[in-house]
């Protein structure tokens, strides 16, 4: 008889390891079906809505086959009082249009490149299982289009951004935007939803400096953001722009955070969040104050609201808030409640205070680039130049990316002229050339280098992949700067 109990029990447990390591495998919910086994049930095509909206809730529809169509869009909008900016957007906003989808959906997508724009792109969505999150699959020049699939594996709030070449550049215009997968039967009824995403941005000019903004790399590189703002400017959410609620309502914010930099320490003053789906998955934590949400991440926030008055939010690492932009109101009308909160009412409290003339310590600027003794001392110091500033558009070899970056290994365009070429790297290029036979119509960024470096980076290009064997010194590329 212990035999056989004991058997038993080795079989029951085995049984159980078994089902616990089929739970464990990708794409599976709470009924222990795969959801790559979850067999869609029709078409339709996706609501996308731009922020603060969201699109309505999916309830318990099946899964099903779901269309979305999103068009990038490069255009000019105000970042703060007085100042522009060109924001590269996915469907004309900042964040991009929200997407709303349930575990089990299989998802075509169809990404439209305008054809006034000037770059290509892509998107990749942390939403999505397979390479590159799709951007793999949806690289698109202006005036195209691309159309690629996948099957929504695990419920949760995720991230989209633009993953070209320079990525770090993209995101920083505002590519980004977020994708809900909610779980079969959909998430619990609320009374209000609203969209909201942190970004920061970087700009030639300090904050508040008027006039049309051009984006600054140095400035993204060294993390020294000028904006920090939800939903792409300063006054998205204030004023005529606040969001609203009403006493006893129960509200739910998707928040989420494009960056590319800067780490959300999401708050609510006046608030505290009854439920927070941490880091956009599963866990629900109860009775937050303040929530961490990391570049490329999201959460789910909710609570009720239980008194009038104007809630704010904001990145609680506060000069962000009050300084950069980084705040945002929920006006609550309705009765009072003196059980929850009685006092005199002042106005004018947590309001944006706006940018300050800042100047950062001084500082003796960086080392001195390393001057070539000779030709193949010259190359070297190149070669490394072309890997941090080059490579990830002209790629290794110096083949370029088709109908985007132009080839420089053997280029007819490049050897056809040395200063034209200096002159691109110091002053950037747009608008449409002809390389090997092949048109292209893209940006070609400035470059912040030295003479010496811009002598070194050329030199090692022309003495590369086939090319003329040219040698760039630094008093050619003075001689450039005065003739420009």
């Amino acid at each position: 008889m212990k035999y056989r109990l004991e058997s038993r029990w080795i079989k029951l447990l085995f049984l159980g390891v078994i089902i616990s390591l089929a739970g464990c495998s990708g794409g599976s919910h709470e009924s222990g079906e795969s959801a790559v086994d979850i067999k869609t049930n029709g078409k339709i095509t996706a609501q996308l809505t731009s922020p603060p909206h969201v699109p309505d809730p999916i309830g318990s529809r099946p899964a099903k086959h779901v269309l979305v169509d999103m068009e990038i869009l490069e255009e000019e909008a105000q970042m703060a009082n007085g100042v522009s900016y060109i924001y590269w957007t996915f469907g004309g906003s900042v964040p991009g249009s929200f997407i709303r989808t349930r575990l089990g959906d299989e998802v075509e997508f169809t990404l439209k490149n305008h054809p006034n724009n000037k770059l290509p792109h892509n998107i990749d969505l942390h939403a999505v299982t397979g390479p590159g999150g799709g951007a793999s699959s949806s690289f698109v020049a202006p005036g195209h289009e691309i159309t690629f699939s996948f099957k929504t594996l695990n419920p949760g709030l995720y991230v989209y951004h633009c993953a070209t070449a320079p990525v770090g550049m993209h995101i920083a215009n505002g590519m980004y935007g977020l994708i809900l997968v909610e779980p079969p039967g959909g998430l619990p009824t609320v009374d209000k939803e609203y969209y909201v995403m942190q970004g920061d941005f970087y700009t030639k000019g300090s904050n508040g400096e008027p006039g049309l903004q051009p984006f600054d790399m140095q400035k993204a590189i060294d993390e020294d953001a000028d904006y920090v703002v939800f939903n792409g400017s300063t006054n998205a959410l204030t004023g005529d722009n606040a969001l609203t609620a009403e006493v006893g309502e129960t509200i739910r914010l998707y928040v989420g955070n494009g960056g590319p930099n800067l780490t959300s320490s999401f708050h609510v003053i006046g608030e505290i969040f009854d439920r927070v789906h941490v880091e956009g998955g599963k866990l629900i934590n109860h009775d937050v104050q303040t929530t961490l949400i990391p570049p490329g991440g999201a959460a789910i926030v909710e609570f009720k609201v239980e008194a009038p008055g104007t809630l704010v939010l904001v990145d609680h690492a506060i000069f962000r808030a009050f300084n950069k932009g980084a705040l945002g109101m929920l006006n609550v009308t309705g009765d009072e409640n003196a059980d929850v909160y009685s006092g005199t009412i002042q106005e004018g409290i947590y309001q944006p205070e706006g940018g300050t003339i800042q100047t950062m310590p001084g500082d003796k600027g960086a080392p001195a680039a390393p001057q070539a003794a000779s030709l193949s001392e010259r190359i070297e110091n190149g070669k490394r130049l072309y890997a941090r500033t080059c490579l990830a558009c002209h790629q290794e070899e110096g083949q370029g990316i088709p109908s985007a970056f132009p080839p420089l290994a053997k280029s007819d365009y490049l050897n056809a002229d040395v200063d034209r070429a200096i002159s691109i790297v110091l002053h950037g290029l747009s608008g449409e050339i002809e390389v090997n036979g092949e048109t292209y119509n893209s940006v070609m960024t400035a470059q912040t280098l030295s003479d010496e470096e811009v002598a070194s980076v050329l030199t090692y290009v022309y003495n590369s992949w086939g090319n003329n064997g040219t040698e760039v010194t630094p008093i050619m590329v003075t001689k450039a700067k005065s003739s420009h």
